[in-house]
């Protein structure tokens, strides 16, 4: 497999320059859904432009570190490290195709050796997944997790060896720099936040609006419905929230969700979509009865080539990027931690967004 992902010098000196303690300053780089719907394939193409993740802000998150002596454990090179990848959902959606062709892709760069285990969107397959990886030999994991709880048999078991865990894209509910290391993800309540103001902007702040919530259990639905509420509520108290229910990120859930919505509720104006693929899933409901493009505004969260072609096409309103390609980073806080430096125990990355400014232009950065 070829690497999909590109090191970026420019922003890796930027932010060494800026004296990031953590050495985690630079990555490069591909929603969270499930979706079986193979005629409709969005592109992991190697070229992918400036679309690598890179840190949001020296300093960003917490501000906390973690060292290996305080977390227990002994340094170790990398490059002789056995490395276990756990992903959360199957691999049939753009968002966790491209995560997983990422940690690939750096893990080959790197010449690691990799075990990976797929839940299938199971939360206890999930758990026996990881305490499987451990058994065969991982000395170092990577989870992008199903749920933020239950993990107590994992971290008793990683504990009890003294491994290091990195989680990405969600967190998990447990103590960092005691029962993981670090959490390297987007802040889902600013994309919440953006997402709002997008919505603000599509409706001139009035009307009726839904919510397609993400799946339950995890930190990124009650992130990114928390920064979209409090938004809509502070700066636009005319547009109303009638409808939310989930489509568990999901495109046939959120097709089906959206057409109960239009049953009930006929004059909708606008639908947040807490992921691409119910945001697609509603475009699809909308079609089917009849709506044109741009009756009912729709705004998402992921950054899928789907979605942005749903914004050139006129359906999609605005998409908030979250950024899956998450293999330089968190292969490279993993080389930082093994060697005894401090990483930080937030690594917050920066999204960008697109809209019908610059969809056109930018398809090719989407995944």
């Amino acid at each position: 497999m070829k690497p999909t992902t590109l090191l970026s010098r420019t922003s890796a000196r930027t932010l060494l320059a800026a004296g990031l303690a953590a050495s985690l300053a630079l990555a490069a780089g591909c929603a969270k859904s499930e979706d079986d719907n193979a005629g409709d394939k969005s592109s992991t193409s190697q070229d992918q432009g400036d679309s690598g993740q890179v840190v949001s802000e020296p300093g960003a998150g917490s501000g906390e570190t973690c060292a290996i002596d305080a977390y227990g454990g002994k340094k170790l090179d990398l490059k002789t490290a056995t490395v276990g990848f756990s992903q959360s959902e199957k691999e049939a959606n753009p968002f966790r195709i491209a995560e997983t062709a990422s940690i690939k892709a750096e893990a080959e760069k790197r010449g690691l050796k990799l075990l990976t285990a797929n839940t299938q969107s199971q939360f206890s397959k999930q758990i026996s997944d990881v305490q499987d990886l451990i058994a065969k030999g991982a000395d170092l994991l990577v989870i992008a997790p199903l749920n933020s709880d239950g993990w107590e048999p994992v971290l008793r078991a990683a504990s009890a060896k003294h491994i290091p865990i990195v989680t990405i894209d969600r967190k998990i509910n447990a103590k960092a720099c005691k029962d993981y290391v670090s959490f390297i993800g987007s802040d889902f309540v600013e994309q919440g936040r953006r997402a709002a103001d997008q919505m603000i902007k599509a409706t001139g702040g009035k009307g009726k609006i839904a919510i397609l919530l993400g799946a339950a259990g995890n930190n990124v639905t009650t992130e990114r419905t928390k920064g979209f509420e409090d938004r809509v509520k502070e700066k636009a108290p005319g547009l109303k929230i009638v409808f939310k229910q989930t489509g568990e990120f999901a495109r046939e859930k959120g097709q089906q969700v959206t057409e109960q919505l239009i049953q009930s509720k006929p004059d909708i104006t606008g639908i947040y979509a807490e992921n691409d693929e119910m945001g697609l899933g509603a475009v699809g409901a909308l079609k089917g009865a009849g709506k044109k493009a741009g009756d009912v505004k729709i705004v998402t969260v992921d950054g899928t080539r789907n979605a942005v072609q749903g914004i050139v096409d006129g359906w999609i309103y605005g998409v908030i990027e979250s950024n899956p390609r998450f293999g330089p980073l968190a292969f490279q806080t993993l080389d930082t931690f093994t060697k005894g430096s401090k990483v930080s125990q937030d690594i917050v990355i920066k999204d960008s967004a697109y809209t019908k400014s610059n969809a056109k232009s930018d398809l090719g950065k989407a995944y």
